[in-house]
């Protein structure tokens, strides 16, 4: 449930308040509006004396909330969340928010030059794994510690900030030496331990959506994160998996207004991982940002055709800058705006 404060409510009360949850041995989360402050509670409600909360002064109006994830839910938080990444992107604001790179670091030439284009071409953060989960064993597995080494360092070059896959547990603490935004992969969606530890990481989070999850799994997942006091998370579209197979993956852009209609947490989209295939990856970006898509993941290339990693569904450098080109067109029709190129 949800407790709403009085707009005029006090320190003091709205503190009270929470000791009285908490001494009923429940969890309280709270969010200041701009006219209430909100206390989200979690546990089991038949310990707290909801009727005694009720009455207490600063305290406008107790609601159960009806959805099964809460902290993820509008009802919680009436106001969108915009999530900063590094020293300048916000995610969920005005600017739609522009990830790009290659889908795995595989050399300093090559990430320095996806980094200079990607840059130049209007986006704000670098994306690239330098440790890849494959589908098969004998796949490009990554760059590991060096490929961090290679991104952090392409990215602070030319000023973007640094999204990368943190796959286990142990690898927090590493990974978030050298990225601004954690991504978690649609292979660990459900990854519970994984998700509850990034709640202590610091560090925003990208979580990506799982290929057979639903949209209430999804923010159930992002729940698990937010219940353990990280609120930025960042929800990414990134195709579901159906009977289809003219595509890698069957890309749910229906997703993001109901994201948008049932949380506050930001939504990117990424066409990429979508399609699977660099012929249709353009129009599904464009797709992505008129639905109201708060930022899109584009993997480009130097040359993808010799990329170890995803090159069938990377842009060449000239098909990601026409790329940009059209989605600032189509964000400054829907009163929104994109990073100009440089």
């Amino acid at each position: 449930m949800i407790i709403i404060c009085e707009a005029k409510a006090t320190e003091a009360q709205i503190n009270a308040v929470e000791s009285k949850i908490r001494e009923a041995g429940l969890v309280v989360h709270r969010s200041d509006g701009a006219e209430h402050t909100i206390l989200g509670v979690v546990g089991d409600r038949i310990r707290l004396d909801v009727g005694t909360v009720s009455v207490m002064p600063g305290v406008r109006d107790v609601v159960p909330v009806s959805t099964p994830y809460k902290l993820a839910s509008h009802e919680f938080h009436p106001e969108n969340t915009i999530v900063r990444v590094g020293e300048e992107c916000l995610v969920g604001g005005m600017e739609i928010a522009v990830m790009a790179g290659p889908c795995a670091v595989e050399s300093e030439e090559q990430i320095e030059a996806s980094a200079e284009f990607a840059a130049a071409s209007g986006a704000r953060i670098l994306r690239g794994g330098a440790f890849k989960p494959r589908s098969s064993p004998y796949a490009f597995q990554g760059s590991g510690i060096e490929g961090l080494k290679m991104l952090r360092n392409a990215a602070d070059r030319h000023g973007l900030a640094v999204v990368t896959e943190v796959m286990t547990i142990e690898l927090i603490e590493t990974v978030s030496e050298y990225a601004d935004l954690l991504q978690v992969g649609a292979r660990n969606m459900q990854n519970f331990p994984l998700l509850t530890a990034l709640g202590h990481a610091g560090k925003p989070i990208l979580l990506k959506r799982g290929m057979s999850a639903t949209i209430q799994e999804w923010l159930m997942s992002a729940e698990y994160i937010l219940t353990e006091g990280n609120p930025d998370v960042i929800l990414c579209e990134r195709g579901i998996r159906t009977f289809e197979t003219a595509t890698r993956n069957t890309l749910d852009l229906s997703s993001v207004p109901v994201i948008k209609h049932l949380s506050h947490l930001p939504i990117i989209v990424d066409p990429s991982h979508g399609v699977g295939n660099r012929r249709f990856v353009s129009s599904m970006a464009r797709a992505a940002v008129a639905a109201g898509a708060d930022g899109i993941m584009v993997e480009i290339h130097p040359n993808p055709d010799k990329a170890l990693s995803d090159g069938p569904q990377s842009l060449a450098f000239e098909e990601f800058g026409l790329l940009m080109n059209r989605c600032r067109i189509i964000a400054t029709t829907i009163g929104r705006r994109l990073g100009k190129a440089k």
